[in-house]
C-alpha cells in the first residue's frame, strides 16, 4: 500500500529519547521540521515499556498539530520489541516510522503489514504512516535497491557510526569510508523515485563548524535533510538545506529568460553572467524555486529532483 498522506519537506530531524519526559516536552519547540521520538538506542531495555507509554501520550497530544512532523524510531525488526512499539504508537498524530538497522526488503514488508493491520483497526486511512529505513551496515547498503521498491518506503536515512563499525573502518576517516555507501543510497533513491536519503547525525555536538561542513558535503552529493541529536544543530542544518536569496533570485531570472527564449523558438542560450542554459540547467533552477516556494508556504511535498 502506497502512502496516502502529504508529507512536508524535512530539512532537520531532531531526536529525543522516548523515556525522557522533560525532553519530550521541549523537542517540538526547537525549530526542527520533524522530531524523532526514539524507542531504540536511547532507551535501555528495562525502560522500553515506560518509553512507549510516554510516546503514546505525546502522540495523543499532537493530533491537531501540523508542524513539526512526528516520527518514532522503533526497535529493530530482529528484536523482540518492535511489534509492541508499533502497537503503542500507531495512532493519529504519527506520520513516520523509522526502522533502524534495515537490511532487507522482507523486514520492511513485515513492518508494513503490521502497520496496515493497525491502521485498519484504528480507523486510519491505509498508508497513513510512511517508513524511513535507516541503513547502518554493508548488508543494508547492498539490499537498498530491493528495499526502495517497498511501496510504503519514502526514504532512507544513513547511520554512519554503526556503518563504520560494521565495515571495520577507522572512525577518524568516516567521511571517506562512507562515501561509496552514501552515493549508492543517493543513486538507488533516485532510480526508485523516492525521496533523497537523510544524512547521519553529527556526534560532536559542540562542533557546529564541522556540522556545517559535513552537511554541505551531504547536500552536495544528493542528500536532503539531516538527523540531529541536539537543538543547537537544527538551525545549521535548516540553513544548509534552504536555498539562499541570491540562489533563488538567480533561478527565477533563469526561468523567466528560459520562457522568453522558448517563446522565440530558442532552446539553448547564455545568460548575461555567462551561464549556459538548456533544459538540464533549467530543471535544476526549477527545483530550487519549487523548494524555496514550498519552504515559504509550509511545504507538503519532498524536494524536487532534477
Amino acid at each position: 500500500m502506497a502512502p496516502t498522506g502529504q508529507h512536508r519537506v524535512c530539512r532537520s530531524h531532531l531526536f529525543a529519547p522516548g523515556n525522557n519526559a522533560r525532553l519530550l516536552g521541549k523537542v517540538f519547540d526547537a525549530g526542527a521540521d520533524a522530531v524523532v521520538l526514539d524507542l531504540e538506542d536511547a532507551v535501555a531495555p528495562d525502560a522500553k515499556a515506560e518509553a512507549r507509554s510516554l510516546v503514546a501520550d505525546v502522540l495523543a497530544s499532537r493530533v491537531s498539530h501540523r508542524h513539526p512532523l512526528v516520527a518514532v524510531r522503533i526497535n529493530g525488526i530482529d528484536t523482540a520489541w518492535w511489534r509492541d512499539d508499533l502497537a503503542a504508537v500507531v495512532v493519529p498524530g504519527l506520520q513516520i516510522i523509522r526502522v533502524p538497522k534495515a537490511e532487507s526488503a522482507a523486514q520492511l514488508h513485515e513492518a508494513s503489514a503490521v502497520l496496515s493491520d493497525l491502521e485498519r483497526a484504528r480507523g486510519m486511512a491505509a498508508g497513513t504512516i510512511i517508513l524511513v529505513a535507516t541503513i547502518e551496515s554493508a548488508a543494508g547498503v547492498m539490499a537498498a535497491a530491493e528495499m526502495a521498491r517497498v511501496p510504503r518506503l519514502q526514504s532512507f536515512a544513513f547511520g554512519a557510526t554503526d556503518f563504520v563499525r560494521d565495515i571495520g573502518a577507522d572512525p577518524a576517516s568516516s567521511d571517506l569510508a562512507t562515501l561509496y555507501a552514501r552515493q549508492h543510497l543517493v543513486l538507488v533513491s533516485r532510480a526508485a523515485g523516492i525521496h533523497p536519503p537523510i544524512a547521519s547525525v553529527h556526534t560532536q555536538v559542540k562542533d557546529l563548524e564541522a556540522l556545517r561542513r559535513t552537511t554541505d558535503e551531504a547536500r552536495a552529493i544528493g542528500f536532503f535533510g539531516r538527523s540531529c541529536i541536539h537543538p543547537a544543530q537544527v538551525p545549521v542544518v535548516n540553513e544548509v538545506f534552504t536555498p539562499g536569496p541570491a540562489q533563488v533570485l538567480a533561478a527565477r531570472a533563469m526561468l523567466q529568460a528560459w520562457h522568453g527564449a522558448m517563446a522565440r523558438g530558442i532552446a539553448a542560450f547564455t545568460m548575461p553572467d555567462g551561464q549556459f542554459v538548456d533544459e538540464a540547467v533549467v530543471r535544476r533552477a526549477r527545483a530550487v524555486v519549487e523548494l524555496a516556494d514550498a519552504l515559504e508556504k509550509g511545504p507538503i511535498d519532498g524536494p524536487a529532483q532534477s
